[in-house]
């Protein structure tokens, strides 16, 4: 069950890969400036990931003009992200939770996906600028995609 809203978001600094390098990714670097969404995803060059990824990308002045900063975040590695991010045009950070720590941190481990072990579930946060978490859903199944309408409603009622 993913951490629930009012509770303080567990702060991380995670790798992301760009054309820089490897840079620190801290979520509390946005308190106090920004508000933040959080959309954890299984896998890269995935079909729904890549829909997911893709659709916040088209969209990403909406969350801009809300205030908000996107951070995707997943299990994979950051080339592989970089990758991906590359060929789909991803225009937000994604971010290597390799040790599942924070996947962990947030409740939201996807027990041994396909077989292949345990990723991250299809999960979306809103952290308000103060770092306190005002929207959290984890998907049914990885099938399925966050309310993105519910999350925009969030946003807008944040300062």
């Amino acid at each position: 069950m993913a951490i629930k809203v009012g509770s303080k978001a567990p702060d991380f600094t995670l790798k992301s890969k760009n054309a820089t390098g490897l840079v620190d990714v801290k979520l509390s670097e946005n308190f106090g400036k920004k508000n933040t969404v959080l959309l954890f995803f299984p896998a890269a060059f995935t079909g729904v990931c890549t829909q997911e990824m893709c659709d916040v990308t088209a969209g990403l002045s909406q969350y801009s003009n809300l205030n908000a900063n996107v951070i995707g975040i997943s299990i994979d590695t950051p080339f592989s992200q970089e990758a991906w991010a590359k060929q789909e045009k991803i225009a937000f950070p994604l971010v290597s939770d390799l040790n599942k720590n924070v996947i962990k941190a947030y409740d939201v481990v996807f027990p041994n996906l396909a077989g292949i072990g345990d990723t991250a579930a299809r999960a979306a946060f809103v952290i308000d600028k103060q770092g306190v978490v005002q929207y959290s859903e984890q998907t049914p199944t990885p099938k399925d995609l966050p309310n993105f309408s519910a999350i925009q409603t969030t946003l807008s009622g944040l300062k």
